[in-house]
């Protein structure tokens, strides 16, 4: 319901994010950031105005649902598929690491065996709109670095929704169902085949015509997103996997360069002007401090945990995907963001946890009220400094050498 209490929030968030974005920008950091800490402001962590509601939680998730969209129709699907490769051992590399790295410090500090396994999963994630957000106000999507990053962040989103329907029938049944890990898979395979085959033989030749003016592409595009985020949903996957492959389906399917143009800048002004904003100011809303040493001590461990988790296995995948160390590394920083999907799995965590206690299933708690304070303030220091980190290592990368591909997008960008 639009009452008059959520237009006052609305306003404070977007002029607060607005204010501070813009700070952010003038001093050469990326807008996100400031969007972060007008969060910070505004949610419980200091002034306690605004606080999580549905209404807030609605426009949070459309805004990363049409931000993604919004990059997959930035994406060339050539140049995507071009990467896939490193951007596969990337992802995997950044997954696996993390994982292990989160499952043995969580056990040193006691957690169970599916609490660790639960913790480890945090840490393996990427938030695919956290990168794509944070490569597009750097303006370095399109190189191919932004394919990589990009293409491993929807990899690892896909990795990380697989294991959690895993982790959650284990959780439940006790043991590990063959069958189910079965489904799983087809049900994800099935889904992108469908997208390929229907892409690629069924329209492949199709050409729609719009008026430019007109607000049906707009319309036109706004459904297929919608198709696909819901279909993404029934196949396992996240609505933002189907928002992504929506925005490529409308970069194929209309060819008229003015009136994708309108419909991106429609979007673009949705998305980046309104409901992204939202999102990010909204992720800070979860932080809730607390003077409790022990905490502390944990978030810290697992936060380098992670960290170093990111940057090792990914760089590692780089290389071994054919990257130059640069490279890699430039990959492994901009691949450290979380935030979207680590806060959708933690939710669906700790209620499954409370069913499975109140049943009496379970004795301890899949995630302890401790494990997922340190979770979500661990991932909003890895998003608060990814951006950070990306920028300094493509700085001091591309002073050594202008000449890459990525270095050579970047610096035009700077001089426009």
């Amino acid at each position: 319901m639009m009452t008059d209490y959520l237009v006052v929030h609305l306003i404070l968030i977007l002029t607060v994010a607005w204010v501070l974005g813009s700070l952010f920008y003038r001093w050469g950091l990326p807008v996100i950031l400031g969007e972060l800490v007008a969060g910070l402001i505004l949610g419980p962590t200091l002034l306690g105005i605004i606080s999580w509601s549905e209404p807030i939680k609605l426009m949070a998730e459309l805004g990363i649902f049409f931000l993604i969209f919004f990059s997959g129709m930035e994406m060339d699907p050539e140049e995507l598929l071009e990467h896939m490769k490193p951007a596969l051992l990337v992802a995997v590399g950044g997954f696996a690491l993390p994982f292990f790295l989160g499952y043995i410090s969580t056990r040193a500090f006691g957690g169970t065996q599916y609490q660790s396994l639960f913790m480890g999963m945090g840490l393996a994630i990427t938030s695919l709109a956290v990168q794509a957000r944070m490569l597009t106000d750097m303006q370095i999507h399109k190189s191919q670095i932004g394919h990589i990053i990009i293409g491993a962040a929807i990899a690892d989103d896909i990795l990380a929704l697989m294991t959690l329907s895993l982790l959650l029938g284990l959780a439940q049944s006790g043991n590990l169902d063959v069958l189910n890990i079965l489904f799983v898979l087809f049900k994800v395979g099935a889904f992108f085949a469908v997208v390929i085959v229907v892409s690629h033989y069924l329209l492949g030749n199709l050409d729609l015509r719009f008026d430019p003016k007109g607000p049906r592409a707009f319309t036109f595009a706004l459904l297929v997103a919608l198709v696909l985020g819901y279909c993404a949903e029934l196949a396992g996957l996240h609505l933002v996997i189907g928002a992504f492959v929506a925005g490529q389906f409308v970069r194929k399917l209309v060819r008229d360069p003015k009136v994708f143009e309108v419909i991106r800048d429609r979007f673009y002004g949705l998305s980046y002007g309104f409901l992204a904003p939202i999102f990010f100011v909204s992720l800070s809303f979860h932080i809730h401090l607390q003077l409790d040493l022990s905490l502390w001590i944990f978030t810290a461990v697992i936060t380098i945990m992670a960290i170093i988790g990111k940057l090792v296995g990914c760089t590692a995948g780089g290389i071994v995907g054919g990257r130059t160390f640069w490279e890699s590394s430039t990959i492994a920083f901009g691949m450290n963001g979380r935030g979207a999907i680590e806060l959708v799995i933690a939710v669906v965590v700790v209620n499954l946890s409370d069913q499975l206690m109140a049943s009496g299933s379970i004795t301890e708690p899949l995630l302890t009220n401790e494990q997922f304070s340190a979770l979500i303030l661990m991932a909003f220091i890895t998003t608060l400094i990814s951006p950070i980190s990306l920028k300094w290592i493509m700085k001091k990368g591309c002073s050594a050498d202008k000449h890459t591909e990525v270095c050579k997008v970047w610096d035009k960008q700077q001089h426009r």
